[in-house]
């Protein structure tokens, strides 16, 4: 699965430099390429180092991932992390090679790393940190808190539940499946029970909303979570889980 390029596609290019902190401390350099809108400095989704966003006229939106030269070289002539590999996996071409890099860069070279599946502790604590949010959310939300409640339903708990979603998706298909990062394409690649459910899991800013929204996240989880124990052989905590949505239905529903 490697969905081509659309129309509402970015640009992602990669600089290779000797001063990496040229184009990330001066956006002057952007004038020559287009006209800009905005631009602004952040790490890397690979954790590799920092990238400068950039909206051009057209709305063109451009990430210049800023390589420092020695470190590519390092990898080039050593191992690749799994992260950076997976990203060239999907496929890339060089515009400008002054230092005869694309030979050593060949894609057949990189492959997807192998997700790895949980441990049983690993699954736990998740189940046990997404249980204890559900009811810290259902407090604030109980308090009076809707913003804080909302962000921690439809934000941090969310992500647990992303995070389950890939362990199940694994788990199913194995760990060469590609779940890709961060949600991305995860119409293409979660359950279809789960897709069919997760329209009723967000809420709006709604006191009653977000109740309704929080008990059907709660019930999501525990369904992908305990398909995923099953593939693994590991235990579901169910104590834990009745005794924290018995304390939600008593208080706030």
């Amino acid at each position: 699965m490697d969905p081509p390029a659309d129309a509402f596609s970015d640009l992602d290019l990669t600089l290779i430099t000797t001063d990496p902190d040229r184009y990330l401390r001066d956006a002057g350099w952007l004038e020559h390429i287009g006209t800009p809108w905005l631009t602004f400095v952040e790490r890397q989704a690979t954790g590799a180092g920092l990238e400068r966003r950039v909206l051009f006229e057209r709305d063109l939106d451009v990430d210049f991932a800023i390589l420092e030269h020695d470190e590519v070289q390092k990898m080039v002539t050593g191992n690749w992390p799994p992260e950076i590999s997976a990203v060239l996996a999907r496929g890339f071409e060089f515009i400008l090679d002054k230092d005869g890099l694309e030979h050593s860069m060949r894609r057949d070279t990189f492959k997807p790393p192998r997700a790895p599946l949980p441990t049983s502790d690993e699954f736990l604590s998740l189940c046990s940190d997404f249980l204890y949010h559900a009811m810290w959310a259902a407090k604030k939300l109980r308090r009076g808190e809707l913003w804080v409640a909302k962000s921690c339903a439809d934000g941090y708990m969310k992500q647990q539940l992303l995070r389950m979603l890939t362990w199940h998706a694994h788990a199913t298909h194995g760990s060469s499946y590609d779940t890709w990062h961060n949600g991305r394409f995860l119409e293409s690649w979660a359950d279809p029970h789960v897709l069919d459910e997760l329209p009723q899991a967000f809420a709006h800013y709604d006191e009653a909303d977000i109740r309704r929204a929080l008990s059907k996240t709660v019930e999501l989880f525990r369904w992908v979570a305990k398909e995923t124990a099953a593939d693994l052989g590991y235990r579901y905590p169910d104590t834990a889980d009745e005794r924290v949505t018995a304390w939600i239905s008593g208080h706030v529903e």
